[in-house]
Parts: structure tokens; C-alpha cells; sequence
């Protein structure tokens, strides 16, 4: 089955990918392991608590998070790409620079990720600002596009099933 995604359905997948709240939840869960409970405001202090509990809920609707009985707030598999996604793309920035030679992380996923997406919208591998040639872009536009793909399935199967 190929699923086909128009741009505003594009963008609106990242817009959620690349909140920056989402994006420090999802990496400090990567680098520190699992969130215990009640610890998320004192693990993130920076973010107030709608932040946290607006990037909670998506990761948690997007399967990219769950509660682990016992060690809190852990990432799914898909998760775990993700944070993945966001390292390559913040090493591809880094190592080029990219959006300006000195910036945070979550700045560096964000810009590049929004490079990913003009050439998801193009259709092409090419942005307009700037050429992704190198292999860890390339990966990461790879596992965003299976990304959707996976989304769009699931949100296919729970629309299909009837409502108990």
C-alpha cells in the first residue's frame, strides 16, 4: 500500500516533530534514561508545565514514548529513532555549520529538520538553501519518510476499529 501525504499533512508531522519541547524531552530520555514519576518538571526545569505536558501527550500519542510500570517515562522503539534522527541531523549541522557556526542542539535539529522538510514538499533531495548530499542526512530523510509512512498506518488500524 503507498500512502501519500500531501504538504500540509508534511508539515504538520514535523511542526509536531520539531517542537522544541518535544525535541529536549525525547533526547534527555536518550542521553539520561528513563523519567521517573513526578520528576519530569525537575529533570526539564527550563520548560513550564504546559510545555511538558503538551510534549508528553504527543510523544505518548505518537508511540514515541510510554510509562514503563516501575521506571517511568521510557522511549518506544520508535522513540529511540527518533533520538536518533535528531543526533544525525544535529552532527549533519554541526559539521556544516548549519544554521550559523554557534548554536544550541535543539536550534541545529529544528533548522535542518525544516531543510528536510522543503525537500520532502519538493520531492526532491535538493533544498533550495542548501544541498543535503552527506550520508547521515540522507538516512535521516530516509526514516523520516518511513516515519510517516508507519504514522499513517496506525492511524489508518485505529480509525478502522470499532469503538468498544
Amino acid at each position: 500500500m503507498t500512502v501519500f501525504f500531501t504538504p500540509t499533512e508534511i508539515r504538520n508531522a514535523f511542526a509536531a516533530l520539531t517542537s522544541p519541547a518535544l525535541i529536549r524531552l525525547i533526547t534527555e530520555i536518550d542521553d539520561n534514561g528513563p523519567i521517573p514519576p513526578r520528576r519530569l518538571a525537575a529533570t526539564l526545569p527550563d520548560l513550564s508545565p504546559h510545555q511538558l505536558r503538551r510534549a508528553t501527550e504527543t510523544a505518548r500519542a505518537m508511540g514515541l514514548c510510554r510509562i514503563g510500570p516501575g521506571v517511568g517515562l521510557e522511549l518506544t522503539p520508535s522513540g529511540a529513532e527518533l533520538a536518533d534522527i535528531y543526533d544525525a541531523t544535529a552532527r549533519w549541522a554541526r559539521h556544516n555549520n548549519y544554521p550559523r557556526t554557534v548554536c544550541d542542539f535543539t536550534t541545529r535539529v529544528r533548522h535542518t529538520l525544516r531543510l528536510l522538510v522543503q525537500s520532502l514538499v519538493a520531492g526532491t533531495a535538493e533544498s533550495s538553501h542548501r544541498q543535503a548530499a552527506d550520508e547521515d542526512l540522507d538516512r535521516v530523510r530516509a526514516v523520516l519518510h518511513q516515519l510517516l509512512h508507519f504514522e499513517a498506518q496506525s492511524a489508518a488500524h485505529f480509525e478502522s476499529e470499532p469503538a468498544a
